[in-house]
């Protein structure tokens, strides 16, 4: 799936949380009336959250704008650490978190989930490779810069920086160089991170849990 950052869009969802300043909107009556002797629909979901992964899907989008026009400038680092993955918290309430992530060459996440949390991620710039666990072995997929992924409940992965050949530079000094730009993805999680188990495939080629730890920070 690719990302639109439509902006139209993303602001015509009323249930879906705003990481711009909030604005409190007057909800409309129900149409709906109950008649005697009967009851209004209820909808019935065994998700832990009111957000489904379209939701997740346009909040990361909209993640991925908000740090394109500079509207988190104060949280991003003056130097990217070219070695070490760095993240940082863009948005949180009681439904949903948000956080940008950096990746660095050969620093994988592990084999993981989400815990009790629905995820999604945009892609902002570079490429990522996940690995998914399909119940069998272990498929992959890349994920270049504008692409999205949601991942519903028990949903087990591994993601990593995706090498690519950057194009190279023209230093003022004549020489050339790699362009360094750094791998960026935008990811919600709603509700909130509260833990994450990881695991390892067994020499049957099962998948194994070896261990859940409590966190609120993403992989």
């Amino acid at each position: 799936m690719t990302s639109t950052l439509a902006r139209d869009e993303w602001a015509s969802q009323p249930t879906t949380p705003s990481l711009s300043p909030v604005r409190h909107r007057p909800r409309n009556a129900s149409s709906l009336r109950e008649r005697p002797g009967t009851a209004a629909p209820r909808t019935i979901s065994h998700l832990p959250t009111r957000l489904r992964p379209a939701d997740l899907l346009r909040i990361t989008d909209q993640g991925v704008a908000d740090v394109l026009d500079g509207r988190h400038d104060t949280l991003l680092p003056e130097v990217w650490d070219e070695r070490h993955r760095w993240s940082t918290r863009l948005h949180a309430d009681d439904d949903v978190d948000v956080w940008l992530i950096s990746w660095t060459p050969g620093e994988a996440t592990e084999l993981h989930d989400h815990a009790g949390s629905l995820g999604a991620l945009t892609v902002l710039s570079g490429s990522l490779r996940e690995y998914h666990w399909t119940g069998d072995d272990l498929a992959v997929r890349i994920l270049d810069a504008g692409d999205q992924a949601a991942f519903p409940l028990g949903w087990v992965h591994d993601v990593v920086r995706n090498p690519v050949v950057a194009a190279p530079e023209l230093s003022t000094s004549g020489e050339t160089g790699a362009l360094v730009t750094p791998t960026l993805s935008v990811h919600a999680y709603s509700p909130p991170l509260t833990a994450m188990s990881y695991y390892d495939i067994s020499e049957g080629g099962h998948l194994r849990r070896n261990r859940t730890v409590l966190t609120d920070e993403p992989e």
